[in-house]
């Protein structure tokens, strides 16, 4: 599925002027800026994820470690009918993001200024169908902080480059204790050159744990 078959003329307007803005921007939120060039590196590796049926179909998302809005600010402009919250920590970040949705109008788009493991035990618990990440953290933190943040069946879509199998076996290994269980991963090639993109999807598969969600950085300093 391209980018462009993903978007319509008014999605695609609103991403053009988020990119607009990025360009412009003095703040470091991202270390890829120029408009043509974003536009496959950010929009169209974002819309891969909608190959998944399961990411398509959701109707409440959100997206961890928002950064520059991506994958969020993209799946929320092709995916007009759903909600999209955009977790991020770093107030500079969340400035940016605030902004970039005024530019392009994404109406169902909303910043969430707070660490997702916060969110997690508040408002955000079991609030979601669907929690996505692109390359900011190893599978088992990915799923460790997904866990508390979706309900019973919702999964976790995570953009990762090259495969590493090490990785998804100590993520398999920890299905059980963190109530996340692996379920595919699909080779992508979002746009033309690209390499070595691979979505990995993982379902929750019970309640969430009672040890969940750990303190503010633990998943990453000590996964599971």
């Amino acid at each position: 599925m391209s980018a462009e078959r993903s978007l319509d003329q008014r999605g695609r307007r609103s991403l053009e002027r988020v990119l607009a803005l990025l360009a412009e921007e003095r703040a470091s939120v991202s270390s890829v800026t120029a408009p043509r060039l974003a536009w496959d590196v950010h929009v169209a590796d974002s819309l891969s994820g909608l190959e998944l049926a399961e990411l398509r179909a959701a109707e409440r998302i959100a997206d961890l470690g928002a950064g520059a809005g991506f994958p969020g600010l993209a799946l929320a402009a092709a995916l007009p009918d759903a909600r999209v919250d955009l977790i991020e920590s770093v107030s500079r970040k969340c400035d940016f993001l605030r902004r970039a949705i005024a530019a392009g109008a994404i109406a169902n788009a909303t910043v969430v200024c707070s660490r997702s493991e916060d969110w997690a035990a508040g408002r955000g618990r079991e609030a979601y169908d669907a929690v996505t990440a692109r390359a900011v953290g190893s599978l088992s933190t990915l799923a460790e902080l997904a866990a508390p943040l979706l309900h019973a069946d919702g999964v976790l879509v995570a953009g990762k480059g090259s495969r590493d199998r090490e990785e998804e076996s100590r993520i398999a290994a920890a299905a059980d204790t963190l109530a996340m269980r692996p379920v595919r991963v699909l080779a992508v090639v979002p746009y033309a050159g690209s390499r070595d993109r691979h979505l990995h999807l993982l379902r929750k598969s019970g309640p969430t744990p009672e040890s969940l969600p750990r303190r503010p950085g633990m998943a990453a300093k000590r996964p599971r």
